[in-house]
């Protein structure tokens, strides 16, 4: 029996990050109950869950964005919270209203902040009124080409056309000039509308080699806050994250301090709670700008965790059930460093496509200070209707070389036969002079690192 006010969790998401959930309310004597679409029957969240129900077929339409459904099921088990995890409906403010609606605890902040928050537009003019230094971008979402045109006209190109919801690479393309402004703004728009069923865009003004950086945030629903350090997110194919880092190899101990007091300030205005990232860009004069908060778990979380020994995912229940958290900003210490990269399912030969299909060996990589989340085993099939992350392997050393090199032999010890992933692509990364000098931007060509040219 836990000695939280929650006592029994719907794990409203799948694989690795609903493994990892599961994990931390066991430890804390919560139930979890698991929710699965039909090809993830046998899969190890089901089998590690206390109870689990199907919620549908294998899309995540008819599965694991299905509110009705996975409200059923939280109000079927008797559950009293329900943890999204990251990605489906984990930023969804409308799904968080409507856990409130029937009683049960959202694991995460509420609807309005989230509303603000996953604007992305509405996020930098709060943060821009709360005194955090934004990225110059147009007031609001653009209508049309003149608008985007007159934002030009003022700040120059090259400009990045965001989507104004939503994340992970989506609804994002880069003008050079006048000539592609009109094409990508009308590419970025199409990709929202199918990513995030929202076609709205905004400029901003693009940077070239520019890191990106973000800040990890606890608020607990007493008042209290702390920071556990930045994670460097630079290293990225497509705008999507392939390796991150913390701390940052590039920050020194004032901009350090200065971003965790920005983000502190930003996440404290808007009256936040639980656990989220506070975004920054960070350009070669070591200015940094707002860039996005997210409001969930992030999938890099496990670095924080392994540098400031603070188990992220049991804070998030802590907080939700209305507790103080248990330590305070001075009692966060952080030690060495930490590198996280992302294997997946996808064929970098073949243009990063996806890769379905079953497992037919695994041997996972060990030994001191070395963890990989992954809910993968032998036998097990890999879907090709969700995200084609599969697994994070996570190294830490006293120091940066010492966690590469660390990583380095734990890539070569991951073995997976039967489905083609990224795993050579990221030891040939890591292994890579750029990134060992940590010469790598969010503009960089890592394809061209790796294979020597644009592939």
């Amino acid at each position: 029996m836990s000695d939280l006010s929650i006592q029994k969790v719907v794990v409203a998401n799948r694989g690795e990050i609903a493994l990892r959930i599961i994990r931390a309310a066991k430890e804390l004597g919560i139930k979890s109950v698991a929710v699965y679409s039909e090809p993830d029957r046998d899969s190890l969240p089901v089998i590690m869950a206390d109870e689990a129900y199907c919620i549908g077929p294998g899309p995540s339409i008819e599965s694991y964005l299905n509110i009705a459904n996975i409200i059923s099921v939280a109000m079927v088990s008797g559950a009293d919270a329900i943890h999204p995890g990251y990605g489906f409906l984990a930023e969804n403010p409308y799904f968080a209203e409507i856990c409130s609606s029937h009683g049960i605890k959202f694991i995460g902040p509420g609807y309005e902040i989230m509303s603000n928050i996953g604007n992305k537009v509405i996020a930098k003019q709060l943060m821009a009124e709360h005194g955090l230094n934004v990225i110059p971008g147009t007031p609001g979402i653009i209508h049309d080409v003149q608008e985007a045109e007159a934002f030009v006209s003022e700040y120059g190109f090259p400009v990045m056309i965001k989507a104004a919801a939503g994340g992970g690479g989506k609804g994002m393309r880069i003008a050079y000039d006048r000539d592609e402004l009109a094409g990508c703004i009308k590419f970025a728009q199409a990709e929202a509308e199918a990513a995030f069923g929202v076609p709205g865009v905004y400029l901003e003004r693009y940077f070239a080699g520019a890191r990106h950086v973000e800040v990890q945030v606890l608020v607990d629903e007493r008042g209290h806050s702390v920071q556990l350090g930045e994670r460097d997110c630079s290293v990225q194919r497509g705008h999507q994250k392939l390796i991150e880092e913390s701390p940052s190899p590039v920050l020194n101990d004032s901009i350090r301090r200065a971003m965790g007091r920005a983000a502190l300030v930003g996440a404290e205005a808007i009256g936040y709670t639980n656990a989220g990232t506070v975004e920054f860009l960070v350009d070669a004069e070591g200015t940094f700008y707002f860039l996005e908060m997210n409001t969930r778990i992030q999938v890099e979380h496990p670095v924080t965790e392994f540098i400031t020994g603070i188990d992220i995912v049991k804070a998030q229940f802590i907080v939700a059930s209305g507790e103080e958290l248990p330590f305070s900003q001075g009692d966060v210490n952080t030690k060495g460093h930490a590198l996280e990269c992302r294997i997946c399912a996808e064929d970098p030969e073949r243009s990063f496509m996806p890769m379905p299909g079953h497992v037919n060996k695994l041997v996972l990589p060990g030994g001191p200070w070395v963890r990989v989340d992954t809910a993968l085993y032998p036998g097990c099939y890999v879907p090709p209707y969700y995200d084609s992350l599969i697994a994070k392997v996570v190294a830490w050393g006293n120091d940066r070389d010492e966690a590469t090199r660390r990583m380095a032999r734990a890539l070569d010890e991951f073995i997976i036969e039967g489905i083609a992933t990224n795993l050579e692509f990221q030891r040939r990364l890591i292994a890579s002079s750029a990134f060992r000098k940590a010469e790598i931007y969010c503009d960089n060509d890592v394809l061209a690192l790796v294979f020597g040219n644009a592939h």
